[in-house]
């Protein structure tokens, strides 16, 4: 068939129709049949030639045309598309590098295979514009909820039609054993949508908590209108939910809000979770205030917040004890998810026992390192003095507080204490050198003999052994397996070493070595810094 034989408007229309069957861009499938023209215009004249098409936007007509470019007489490779600027002047009449003459050259006879050909094109473009279409569309409800008809079941995945495209529910993302048949109306939370090769992926999930949290936003106007504020939700999707909310307004009850007249409004979410039980907590600034509330319904009888480590230890009358667990640590967990920490709890009696364990030991460290007698001991002890650097390197004054110490026992226990602390350090150095410590990591300045000793039982001997190290190999950290937090134990966890205080050891470590620029690493730093506040001033902004 030859172009100039068809219907020259026929182009433009079946263009159109295929740009609203596929809700796309009409020029986008003219650029995609200008390809395939140019493609077949290609294999008749020869596949080195330039040769270019372009449909008149209103017409519909074909115009074919043979470009050629001007380059560098060095430069020339291909004679059919390329030509010297000497070459050039016989066509034009100041060629330079980069020009192109441009010439019209007849249309082509479309033959069955160059048809079949420029169809496949036509189509390959029509499906990559649809799918860039869709994957635009849907980018931006990522974490919004969305409204679909199940198409089908694979595998225990649901298939979900979600108007434009299809997303999918995947097994461990449904609430419990929910089951679905075809033409169920679902409703779903999109979770990531992907530019993959096969076309945008939409995962959809029903067990996030962003989940609950959007449906609270939908049945709860205060929180659309930003009036109350969801702060953590912790879900055991299918079973209980907790959810932590704070109100900018004095007038309006958070928790209140959320429950509705008679619960219309937690009862409306309960509903779309197969009867998961939510708890609604008022949220806290104060971490202690804001955990006896995640624990509810169980009473507290007192909190304990180590920040440092990240813990938290809860004490809680014997009868309280399964409630605040709750059934298979279901509370318990719930709780440490929506705060955030690591919670311990006790019983009264336990904590008692505890108290009284630390108490002991710490009145024999001190009766067998100073040589007291167990009454001296134990007032050390109860002013709080839990080891023996606090004894040997406090100020005076707190020694002299206590009944019987004045300055001559003050400086004698002090002096005991670092004579002891200095006999452990020289113990423990020599202790290192013998499994093999090189000076490089002895003089290194931040670490103490204990430290070092503690490396070379773990094999870091050499300063170069030290700054391969990785923070959380150095302070410990916790790993999550199938769900569940696994803890990392550290090298110099015993010796209280932060994650921040290892970065910065082995950090200093690489510099002295060499393998890091100081000045770059400081420029890098003011970058993140950068690009940090303007991630806060656009924060800021969009709020």
């Amino acid at each position: 068939m030859a172009i100039t034989s068809a219907n020259q408007l026929e182009l433009l229309q079946t263009a159109e129709a295929v740009a609203r069957e596929k809700m796309i861009d009409p020029v986008l499938v003219i650029e995609a049949m200008e390809e395939s023209l140019s493609r077949a215009a290609k294999s008749r004249y020869g596949a080195e030639m330039d040769i270019r098409v372009s449909i008149d936007r209103k017409t519909g007509r074909a115009t074919f045309t043979r470009v050629r470019t001007v380059v560098e007489d060095e430069e020339l490779e291909n004679y059919q598309a390329e030509m010297t600027v000497e070459q050039a002047k016989q066509y034009m009449a100041d060629p330079a590098v980069g020009d192109e003459f441009v010439e019209e050259v007849p249309p082509v006879e479309m033959g069955r295979i160059a048809a079949q050909s420029a169809k496949q094109v036509i189509l390959q473009k029509v499906r990559e514009a649809e799918r860039d279409r869709q994957y635009e569309e849907f980018k931006d409800r990522a974490g919004t909820i969305i409204n679909g008809v199940v198409k089908r079941e694979e595998y225990g995945n649901v298939i979900v039609d979600v108007g434009a495209g299809e997303g999918i529910l995947r097994r461990n993302e449904k609430i419990g054993r929910e089951s679905y048949r075809p033409n169920d109306r679902i409703r779903c939370f999109i979770k990531d949508v992907r530019r993959e090769p096969r076309g945008p992926q939409i995962f959809l999930s029903r067990t996030a908590p962003e989940f609950m949290a959007e449906l609270f936003k939908m049945e709860v106007p205060e929180i659309y209108d930003n009036i109350i504020e969801i702060k953590a939700v912790a879900r055991d999707p299918g079973s209980r939910a907790k959810i932590a909310v704070i109100s900018y307004d004095n007038s309006i009850d958070p928790v209140g809000a959320c429950v509705g007249m008679r619960g219309s409004r937690v009862q409306a979410v309960v509903n779309e979770l197969q009867g998961e039980k939510i708890d609604i907590i008022p949220w806290s600034e104060d971490m202690p205030t804001f955990l006896v509330n995640a624990l509810q319904p169980a009473e507290v009888s007192k909190v304990v917040l180590d920040e440092e480590a990240g813990k938290i230890e809860v004490v809680v009358p014997e009868e309280q004890l399964s409630l605040a667990i709750g059934r298979r640590g279901q509370n318990v967990r719930l709780a440490s998810q929506l705060t955030g920490l690591d919670i311990d709890i006790m019983t009264e009696e336990e904590e008692s026992a505890r108290r009284q364990k630390e108490f002991e030991q710490r009145t024999g460290l001190f009766m067998e390192t100073l040589d007291l007698d167990e009454f001296f001991a134990q007032l050390l002890v109860s002013e709080g003095f839990t080891n023996l650097e606090e004894v040997a390197y406090v100020e005076q004054d707190e020694l002299l507080v206590i009944d019987g110490v004045d300055e001559g026992t003050a400086e004698e226990l002090q002096a005991r204490a670092r004579d002891y602390l200095e006999a452990q350090a020289k113990a423990a150095l020599e202790n290192a050198r013998a499994l093999g410590v090189e000076d490089s990591l002895v003089e290194f300045d931040g670490l103490t003999p204990q430290m070092i000793e503690a490396l070379a039982k773990d094999d870091v001997k050499t300063l170069e052994d030290f700054a391969t190290c990785a923070d959380w190999e150095l302070a410990g950290g916790w790993t999550t397996v199938d769900g569940e937090r696994i803890k990392d134990d550290g090298i110099l966890e015993p010796f209280d070493v932060s994650l921040e205080e290892a970065q910065n050891l082995v950090m200093t470590a690489r510099i002295q070595l060499g393998w890091v620029d100081p000045e770059e690493l400081a420029a890098e730093d003011a970058e993140a810094e950068v690009g940090d506040d303007e991630i806060e001033a656009s924060t800021e902004a969009g709020a």
